[in-house]
């Protein structure tokens, strides 16, 4: 029988944070009383992030590792997870230590009740640095204009989505970034709750300023084009 629940993780060079991040999460997931699976993607790593993956496999049966031969980027390694996921309702979150699975049951609320088929995180008290943030504000603001997916948090990666939003998505540069734009291109209603943030607590961000800005910008004009083209729902 299938999970009510999919959790997808991806984790690229994150030892030292797996244990916690995948304990919390299946903590909160067990909490629910309903089936659910944690799908842990290794991301090519080359520290310990693969051993600690293991570790966590074998220290919560819920939990499925699925390991990439090599770094294939954020967006590879997420959608990987997300065709692998079995549950009704798909989640996800970043394996940095900076979302708080405590907010899935919130998500899961509205989700649930029918009124949206993606429920998107918005960190309204975002603990980053304060360059980090302001690039953030603004490139949402403009992403937002040009692909109006009505959604304040983009980078986000705290979402619940129902198992069929998948066939909305492709592989493509910085999908973790366009998910809700594909969702609003393809019919389904897309939402949004504001949820928690922590601050970083080991380890280092994988995009500095210079990706913040050039890739996705260039990763938006070719999506943009593209929903131009496509017939709207």
């Amino acid at each position: 029988m299938n999970p009510r629940y999919s959790l997808v993780v991806p984790f690229y060079n994150e030892a030292g944070n797996v244990t916690a991040v995948v304990g919390d999460a299946v903590g909160v997931l067990a909490s629910l009383g309903e089936p659910f699976e944690a799908v842990l993607v290794d991301d090519g790593s080359t520290d310990a992030t693969g051993e600690e993956i293991a570790a966590a496999a074998a220290r919560w049966p819920a939990c499925r590792v699925l390991r990439l031969p090599e770094r294939a980027g954020q967006a590879a390694a997420l959608l990987a997870g997300l065709e692998s996921a079995r549950g009704e309702q798909i989640l996800t979150m970043d394996g940095d230590g900076q979302n708080d699975p405590r907010d899935f049951p919130a998500l899961l609320a509205l989700a649930e009740a029918g009124r949206f088929d993606l429920v998107c995180g918005w960190r309204v008290d975002r603990h980053d640095a304060r360059w980090r943030r302001l690039a953030s504000r603004m490139a949402n603001a403009v992403r937002r204009a040009v692909l109006r997916d009505r959604v304040h948090d983009a980078g986000c990666q705290l979402r619940v989505m129902r198992r069929e939003v998948r066939a909305a998505l492709r592989p493509m540069e910085l999908l973790q970034a366009f998910i809700p734009a594909l969702a609003v291109a393809a019919g389904f209603r897309v939402g949004e709750l504001p949820v928690r943030h922590h601050p970083r607590r080991l380890g280092t961000s994988k995009y500095p300023l210079a990706r913040l800005w050039w890739r996705p910008a260039a990763a938006m004009i070719r999506l943009r084009r593209e929903l131009w083209r496509r017939p709207r729902p």
